[in-house]
């Protein structure tokens, strides 16, 4: 487990795929009991530790996910993501290029519990979600692009599903139409950035997670570095 920021009332951490963010019906240890283990040990605290889900990222995606070390932090950043007051902002690994360089992506998506699936439709439909993303290309090798992705709503799957249905499925995404898993069983999508005001204390928070040490994402990292330098 990697800690990247902590402070009295929040904690981030940068989540490896495959790890689950709270418990689900696997059984297996969430990062929230790790994380509540780790802090019990670290601070030699007696009883129950408290450490409180924020938000949640995919059990297949990997980056920064925040927690709350107290109930005030909890409430007050569970009311901030409700609000659209944190901006985060992720990192795709396609193998095809979007049609465009940069866009606006707006579907309405439904979701299907029997198959934790969700459904992109460019009209309304009833049950759906609006959701809204930006995106822009980055940089390329000659497989794979790379995107930098910002949510505007947060849906269940909305950049898996939204980037699946302009064509752009993530790579190792077998669920949305990818055509090879990734051999770890990840795919290719990171929460890279998240910035805020914190809760308790108001001062801005800008974090940013590092590149996994995984050769394309290396490749298309330095890549980008090489773009933004010119």
């Amino acid at each position: 487990m990697e800690v990247v920021y902590e402070d009295n009332h929040i904690i981030i951490v940068n989540k490896a795929p495959g790890e689950i963010v709270q418990g689900d019906k696997t059984g297996d240890t969430p990062l929230v009991d790790i994380l509540k283990a780790w802090l019990k040990e670290k601070y030699a605290k007696p009883g129950n530790v408290f450490c409180g889900v924020v938000h949640r990222l995919d059990r297949p995606v990997g980056g920064l996910v925040i927690f709350a070390k107290t109930s005030k932090a909890l409430a007050r950043m569970n009311e901030m993501f409700r609000n659209g007051d944190v901006k985060k902002t992720y990192w795709a690994i396609t193998r095809n290029r979007p049609p465009q360089t940069s866009d606006t992506l707006t579907h309405y998506i439904t979701t299907t519990e029997r198959n934790n699936k969700s459904y992109a439709s460019p009209t309304e439909k009833k049950g759906s979600q609006k959701a809204v993303l930006t995106y822009r290309h980055i940089a390329s090798s000659d497989r794979y692009h790379l995107l930098e992705v910002n949510l505007l709503t947060g849906r269940k799957h909305q950049i898996r599903v939204q980037l699946s249905a302009i064509g752009c499925p993530i790579k190792g995404d077998l669920k949305y139409g990818d055509k090879r898993s990734n051999p770890d069983g990840s795919i290719s999508l990171m929460s890279r950035r998240i910035e805020f005001t914190h809760p308790v204390s108001g001062k801005r928070i800008d974090i940013t997670a590092p590149v996994p040490q995984d050769n394309l994402w290396q490749a298309l990292a330095s890549g980008h570095d090489a773009t933004e330098s010119e």
